[in-house]
Formats: structure tokens, C-alpha cells, sequence
């Protein structure tokens, strides 16, 4: 019939064309434009062949019965099924007909009476199945494109959150950065601040020791001549009494008042050069550097001062050993200093260094073993110094203090507290240096001192 080859024809470009068969199902592909071919032959023999109309419609009856089996045994089709339902009733009534068509009429009036009617309503059936099949798949279309483009939207969206989230680490990691970097700055203003404060208090104090010392000065040094004087005359005195016409326990009694008063003088002697000497330390302390800087070999300045102060140390106390190590850097070379300065912050420092193993030998075992080590380096643009000795260590709770003037840890008589005041401003104002103690407490105390070359 050349309707349902029509319907063939029809059903077989809707397959290719919606199922997208040259890309997703190659070899059903190929099947189907084998029926096309067929289909549009039998079309032209239904017009130019006449006798061949029965058979043409049974063939076509077969194709149309094959797709319908090959749409419901393959999954690739199962999206096809539904525009197979308005085309199945047709199919089936035009089957019926040609089969009552082949039997008496007498017998199939009635049926054949039936199947017109019923071919009419599979038209309408078709027709509606259609239209509803078509709206369907326009709707789905509509939900699969809207479907798309939120799956688009979506992973623009995905991949500007990605971007986003990118951006945000860089820019946390940035303010992170520019926040350890401003705490940093914060952390290095308020160590200079708190240096700044440090040698503000020790200027003033300078000043002030200055004024005092001077004050000081004149009397002290009447005291000292004085009781100097006193005992001389005292021994005068004494000659003297010798010549008087007294018995002898009178003598006695003068010479031992006279003794007294010679013990008393010499004591208050003692004790004013003692002071004189604090005063002097006070003048030199707060008196600006007026030295000339030159070039100076530092290693051999350092090694010399080290010998002269175990040296010295040796010759008030025999019982005194320690053990020296130095490691000189070479390539330092002549670094304009003032020499006479700069050795006397070695000695002050080698001084402090050679006393502190000595107390710890006093308390410690025989296998402690006192040592001082002086070490020099050269770095970028400046000098590193560094003495450290391995007695008992500075305690925290006065670390802070020892650059101070007057501060001492030494028991009274031993120490001015000058040593290390002096030194601090030797380094840091005459020389435009540093100077720092590192230490720990029962174990070691380490003085870097950094001048810039």
C-alpha cells in the first residue's frame, strides 16, 4: 500500500534525523537507508506496475512489522517507542485487511466492515498520537536545552568560583604576607624604640654621672692627701712622744692610740683611692671619645688582649688556669678602629670572662674545665667579635641590667659597674657598632659585638 510505504519512508528519515544515527549508531545507520532505498523503489513500481501492488503491500506490511520489532528489541530505540504507538494501530488494521482480503467474502463481510471503521479511528489515533508524540518531544527538547544551558551556566559558574577562590588564596596569602611583614616592622620599631629609650636613659645618666664625678673629685681628693698627711704626721708624733718624760705605760698607752690612729688613717686612704678610682671611672664613662680612628689588625688586637689579661689574672692569683681558644678569621685584615678603645672593651670583656671561670671553678668538680674562646668573622660590610666564656652564666632576671652604668654582679669591692657600661658606648657611639650578650644560666655567657667596616 502506498501509504504505509509513505510511512516508511516517513519513519525512517524521523529515526536518522532525531537519533542522530550516522554519529551514534553507524550500522542501523546503514540498515535504514537499505529500507529507504527500498521503500522509494517500491513507491515508483506501486505507480508503474500494477500487478505488483499485492505483493509491494505486503512487503511493506513486513518492513513496517520490522521496524516496530527492531524498535522494541533494541535499547538504542527505546527514545523512538512513543511515535511507534500512533503508527502500530494503522499497521496492525492494514495487516487484518489484506489477510480478510484473501478469504470469501461471504464469510468476512462483517469483519471487513469492522476493520474500515476501525482503520478510520487508527488514522485519528495516528494523527493525535502524533501531534501529542511531537509536542512531547519539542517539550523535551525545550528541557534538554534549558537542561544544557544550566549545565553550561553551571560550570561557568564552577570555574568563575574556582577563579574567585584562586583569587581569594592569592589575595589572603598577600595580606598574609604584607601582615608578617608589618609585624615584623612592628616587632624591629619597638626593639629600636626600646634601644632609642635604653641610650636616651644612659646619655642622661652620663650627664648626670658626669656633673657628680666632678663634684666629688675636689673633696676626694682632699680626703685622700689628708690621711696621707695624717699618718705622717702620726709617725711624727710618735717620735715625739718617745722624747716626753713619761714612764713607759704611758708610752705604751700613746703609741697604741697612735697605732689606731695610723690603721684608721691608712683605712680611710684605702678606701678614698677606692672612690677615686669609681670617680675617675664615672669621668671616663661619660667623657666623649676623642680618639682617631686607624687601621688597625683586629685579630692581633684580640689575641693580645687575651694573653695580657690571662696574664694578668696569673700574676695576682697563681692557683688561676684556664684554657684559651681563638679562631681568628683572616680575611679581615686592618679595619679603621680606635685601638685604644676597642682594647679596652676586650679587656673589660676578656676581664669578666676569665673571672666568671674562675668562680665556677671554685664551686665545680675537677673535671670542669674553665676555657674562654675568642672568635672573629667577617661578613657583609662588618666585623663580628665574639668572647665566651663557660662559667655559670648571667641570670635572666638581670640580663636586661648589666649594660648599665654602676650595675655589677661581682661582690662589693670586686666591680665599679662600670666595665660594661663603658663598653656599650665604645661600641655603639664611638664606633657606630652593636654589642649583645647571649648566655645561659649554668652554662655559658657570649658577647657578640658586630662593627661596621
Amino acid at each position: 500500500m502506498l501509504i504505509e510505504l509513505i510511512l516508511v519512508v516517513f519513519f525512517v528519515r524521523y529515526l536518522r534525523k532525531n537519533l542522530d544515527m550516522a554519529q551514534s549508531m553507524p550500522r542501523w545507520d546503514g540498515i535504514l537507508k537499505i529500507i529507504l532505498l527500498i521503500s522509494v523503489i517500491m513507491i515508483g513500481l506501486e505507480f508503474s506496475v500494477a500487478p505488483l501492488r499485492p505483493y509491494i503491500s505486503w512487503a511493506a506490511h513486513l518492513m513496517m512489522l520490522y521496524l516496530i520489532y527492531v524498535l522494541y528489541s533494541q535499547r538504542e530505540f527505546h527514545t523512538a517507542r512513543p511515535i511507534m504507538l500512533a503508527f502500530a494501530p494503522y499497521i496492525i488494521i492494514a495487516v487484518a485487511t489484506d489477510v480478510a482480503k484473501l478469504t470469501p467474502e461471504d464469510y468476512t463481510s462483517s469483519f471487513r466492515s469492522m476493520l474500515k471503521s476501525a482503520s478510520t479511528f487508527s488514522v485519528i489515533w495516528m494523527v493525535a498520537m502524533w501531534i501529542i508524540t511531537n509536542r512531547q518531544r519539542k517539550a523535551l527538547e525545550k528541557e534538554k536545552q534549558k537542561t544544557r544551558e544550566q549545565h553550561e551556566q553551571n560550570q561557568v559558574t564552577s570555574s568563575l568560583k574556582a577563579q574567585l577562590e584562586v583569587q581569594v588564596a592569592e589575595r589572603t596569602a598577600e595580606l598574609t604576607r604584607q601582615k608578617e611583614e608589618l609585624e615584623q616592622a612592628l616587632s624591629e620599631l619597638k626593639a629600636t624604640q626600646a634601644q632609642l629609650i635604653q641610650a636616651e636613659k644612659m646619655a642622661s645618666l652620663g650627664e648626670l654621672t658626669a656633673g657628680i664625678a666632678h663634684e666629688i673629685q675636689n673633696p676626694l681628693n682632699f680626703v685622700n692627701n689628708f690621711s696621707e698627711v695624717s699618718v705622717e704626721l702620726t709617725e711624727e708624733l710618735r717620735e715625739e712622744i718617745a722624747k716626753l718624760p713619761i714612764n713607759a705605760d704611758q708610752k705604751a698607752n700613746l703609741n697604741e692610740l697612735s697605732d689606731d690612729l695610723i690603721q684608721n688613717q691608712q683605712k680611710i686612704n684605702t678606701h678614698g683611692k677606692r672612690a677615686d678610682a669609681i670617680v675617675k671611672g664615672m669621668l671616663q664613662h661619660s667623657r666623649s671619645s676623642s680618639g682617631l680612628k686607624e687601621p688597625t689588625d683586629l685579630n692581633g688586637l684580640a689575641d693580645e688582649y687575651l694573653r695580657l689579661t690571662y696574664h694578668g689574672l696569673r700574676a695576682k692569683d697563681k692557683s688561676f688556669n684556664a684554657s684559651m681558644k681563638t679562631d681568628f678569621d683572616p680575611t679581615i685584615g686592618q679595619i679603621s678602629v680606635v685601638p685604644q678603645e676597642i682594647g679596652r672593651v676586650l679587656l673589660n670583656l676578656l676581664t669578666n670572662a676569665f673571672y666568671a671561670v674562675a668562680e665556677k671553678k671554685k664551686l665545680s668538680p675537677d673535671n670542669y674545665e674553665p676555657t674562654v674562646w675568642v672568635v672573629t668573622r667577617k661578613m657583609d660590610k662588618k666585623v663580628e667579635i665574639r668572647i665566651r666564656d663557660n662559667g655559670n652564666g648571667i641570670p635572666a632576671a638581670v640580663k636586661e641590667k648589666i649594660f648599665q652604668p654602676f650595675f655589677t654582679t661581682k661582690p662589693s669591692g670586686e666591680g665599679t659597674g662600670l666595665g660594661l657600661s663603658l663598653s656599650y658606648d665604645i661600641i655603639t657611639k664611638g664606633h657606630g657598632g652593636s654589642i649583645r650578650a647571649e648566655t645561659a644560666e649554668g652554662s655559658f655567657t657570649e658577647f657578640i659585638i658586630i662593627l661596621p667596616i
